[in-house]
């Protein structure tokens, strides 16, 4: 669904993303890792079409992200670490008016509207100006207008910041359930435990490359540990800390 070949991004002399392959199928969790400045949001930027590669291809679903961007952008959904919203509109009509962006019939909308608020625990809600609402229920409401056209890929950028724990397992069984039935999910996070307990595959980076691929098993094996931290911190912690070499006496 999401296939990367050779990708590498440059702002002047930063190489922010160096020559990455990575492909990942329907239906899988992937969960890109990496510290601050490590090439994560850079990519993202790139696959939903905000940023121009300088070197290489992106396709989802098929269709080159810089050749084919309507075929590609229709596939996507994208919900950024400061996602925009409409502070003036209220919650319903905010959604109304990304069903109208993708010209969803008004009474799918309406009954889109009423199970994805009651859902997402947003009914009550639905009258009140988005600028009245609390950080979760702002991101409760960008969930809701994201999956409002059936997107096939979801891109998330820092999913659970500032989120109360309702709402950090509310977002963690959808992304499961969504995933379980076919779309394929790209996120990032600092959050490592939510890479391990929801990630079929993660990947990492550092200073735009790629070093570390696979399952968490599969991680642990190849790098050690006794979790998904004590690899990360293993392949891209600053060395000043000696952190690998505590972790293995």
């Amino acid at each position: 669904m999401i296939a990367i070949e050779h990708l590498s991004k440059q702002f002047g002399d930063l190489v922010a993303v160096d020559d990455l392959c990575l492909e990942i199928p329907p239906g899988e969790i992937f969960c890109f890792l990496g510290p601050n400045g490590a090439g994560k949001t850079t990519t993202i930027k790139i696959l939903v079409g905000l940023l121009r590669p300088s070197r290489g291809t992106a396709r989802i679903g098929g269709f080159d992200i810089e050749k084919n961007p309507l075929e590609a952008k229709r596939l996507i959904g994208y919900i950024p670490d400061l996602p925009f919203v409409y502070e003036r509109l209220t919650a319903q009509e905010f959604f109304e008016f990304i069903g109208d962006l993708y010209d969803i019939p008004r009474t799918a909308l309406d009954n889109e509207l009423e199970r994805s608020f009651k859902f997402f625990g947003l009914w009550d809600y639905r009258h009140v100006l988005v600028k009245d609402l609390s950080h979760g229920l702002r991101q409760r409401l960008i969930y809701c207008a994201t999956f409002l056209h059936a997107p096939r890929v979801l891109f998330v950028d820092e999913p659970l910041t500032g989120l109360d724990p309702y709402t950090i397992r509310l977002l963690k069984e959808l992304l499961i359930s969504k995933a379980r039935a076919g779309m394929t999910v790209f996120l990032t996070t600092h959050i490592l435990a939510l890479a391990e307990d929801i990630a079929d595959r993660t990947g990492i980076i550092m200073n735009g490359r790629l070093i570390a691929l696979g399952t968490v098993a599969e991680l642990r094996q190849q790098w050690g540990g006794r979790n998904l931290e004590d690899v990360f911190l293993r392949l891209t912690a600053d060395p000043r800390l000696n952190i690998g070499s505590k972790r293995n006496k």
